[in-house]
């Protein structure tokens, strides 16, 4: 039997999900509220630049080609992935040499012992251990909808007990200061928190599997960028009958008793009306969703649950168009500041301020890809974590942003230019624009103006983290990056697999079962 699904979003969740629905049998529409698919992952293009507005770290492809096996294709068919090497280049505050970080075990460890003697040895049984708790998570928790308890009793999980109860309980920075003496490996190896949308002094010791993926594994970089993604994702869902409407703003799920009915609609010209369906899934922001969009006594995640939760960190996103060359820099920059708690404790605080200095990661995708910007010029995104307060004000383009961002937007250039050496990059930026947590809040509608989701504290992941389906609503079901299993694109592709799975009847913790690939000549 076909349903009718009404997917609220058309970030990389809402359009994963819709695809992947409508390629099971179901009549799908996706409805966004702005006028380009995305989301998080959006794009923004001025005078010949091109800028990714969002992910920028092409990590754990399996998850990518098992998604698109899901829909009888394959990774290396819907994009052109490049791996990065060096994987990054890292400087720290006052010193002018940058460290280049290649992945792979024997480079890594090679790289720590130039740095620590003794550290290299010390690193391979710690990216053993990385190894060990990435594979338990992608086979026991990511794609688990924790409907019941029965995937944590698993031998595998019960005879790594006494390891994980550690894991789970020791702050990541102290799992890694055990083990490395120079701050500056300590940094490399707690800053993928942020990719949690946490602070090293506050996630658990099992997200240091996080370094598996850089340092173990590798780092891939789809060539046009991350919006390619979302073009494929998009035209995969098309193909399949998703009509994706944009400008088209969800201002209500629809109930009748306690099941959902459909979507209450208003397009760009403010016309409300009502699309029916069977199936709602909610694939923005899940505060607006609950409680906006719902009836306070049908909301799972009430105001007042949220008042106990923690939001990943804001963000300041400055995207630059620079003249000339800008070797100082690699396709991944990151650059630390000497006071690494207090950098974090500004964000995380109960008095939170804007980090100064700040750590602070700077792509540079001209590095690879001659797409992104004209010829003779670079093309730079720097992201400034900070505090998720939308008050913080917004940004603009070429410094119209509010006069409190483009301040701290300026300083942050100034700091970029002399920690790595480009001393006159300031003099040469052609194309400036800001993004704040006031444009999060604004254009996203993410709760408080965060950057990525909930973060991914102990008492917000796995079983602990939001639900893919309502306790409230029947029908109503949820995927994205504050949902399990949580935050980054990879993530949001196995939360468009929960809710297929959950739709199915499938609460197990395995993933879906990829079709058999057709023989090579019926694939041309």
């Amino acid at each position: 039997m076909t349903r009718r699904v009404a997917v609220i979003g058309g970030g990389v969740a809402g359009l994963a999900t819709a695809a992947l629905l409508a390629h099971r049998g179901d009549e799908v529409t996706v409805f966004e509220a702005r006028d380009e698919v995305g989301g998080r992952a959006g794009s923004w293009q001025h005078e010949g630049f091109r800028f990714d507005t969002g992910p920028s770290w092409f990590l754990m492809p399996e998850v990518f080609e098992h998604y698109f096996r899901l829909l009888g294709t394959s990774m290396a068919e819907q994009l052109d992935l490049v791996r990065l090497d060096p994987a990054y280049r890292m400087y720290t505050e006052g010193d002018p040499d940058g460290l280049d970080v290649h992945s792979g075990t024997d480079a890594a460890a090679s790289l720590f012992e130039s740095v620590e003697p003794g550290s290299g040895r010390r690193l391979r049984a710690y990216l053993d251990s990385a190894r060990d708790a990435y594979d338990l998570a992608v086979s026991r928790f990511l794609y688990d909808p924790y409907e019941n308890l029965r995937g944590l009793t698993h031998r595998d999980l019960l005879r790594r007990l006494p390891r994980l109860a550690g894991l789970l309980t020791r702050p990541l920075h102290t799992h890694i200061r055990r083990r490395f003496r120079d701050p500056r490996l300590q940094r490399l190896l707690g800053y993928p928190a942020v990719f949690l949308g946490g602070s090293p002094f506050e996630v658990p010791s099992l997200y240091h599997l996080m370094s598996h993926l850089d340092l173990g594994d590798r780092v891939l970089y789809p060539q046009g960028g991350f919006t390619v993604l979302i073009e494929r994702i998009a035209a995969l869902a098309r193909e399949r009958g998703v009509v994706i409407r944009t400008g088209a703003e969800v201002v209500a799920i629809e109930t009748e008793g306690a099941v959902a009915t459909g979507v209450r609609v208003r397009d760009a010209a403010g016309t409300a009306s009502v699309h029916e369906a069977d199936v709602v899934v909610g694939a923005g922001d899940l505060h607006h969703t609950e409680t906006a969009l719902l009836p306070e006594a049908l909301q799972t995640y009430p105001e007042r649950w949220w008042r106990r939760r923690t939001p990943s960190p804001g963000a300041l996103l400055i995207l630059l168009g620079v003249r000339g060359e800008l070797p100082e820099l690699a396709h991944h920059t990151l650059l630390f500041a000497d006071d690494w708690r207090g950098n974090f404790g500004a964000i995380f605080s109960d008095s939170p301020r804007v980090p100064d200095p700040a750590s602070v990661y700077v792509c540079r995708p001209s590095a690879t890809d001659s797409t992104v910007a004209p010829e003779g010029h670079e093309n730079l995104f720097v992201l400034v974590p900070m505090p998720a307060d939308a008050r913080i004000g917004r940004g603009g383009v070429d410094g119209a942003g509010d006069p409190a961002v483009e301040r701290a937007a300026d300083r942050m250039i100034a700091q970029i230019a002399a920690w790595s050496g480009a001393h006159d990059l300031a003099e040469r930026i052609v194309v400036r624009r800001t993004i704040a947590p006031g444009d999060f809040a604004a254009d996203l509608r993410t709760w408080r103006g965060n950057a990525l989701g909930l973060s991914h504290t102990l008492a917000q992941s796995a079983l602990f983290r939001p639900k893919n389906a309502s306790r409230k609503v029947s029908g109503l079901y949820y995927a994205g990056a504050d949902v399990l299993p949580g935050i980054g694109l990879p993530m949001c592709l196995i939360s468009a697999e929960l809710v297929a799975k959950r739709l199915s009847g499938d609460v197990s913790a395995a993933r879906l079962p990829e079709p058999a690939p057709a023989p090579a000549t019926e694939r041309g």
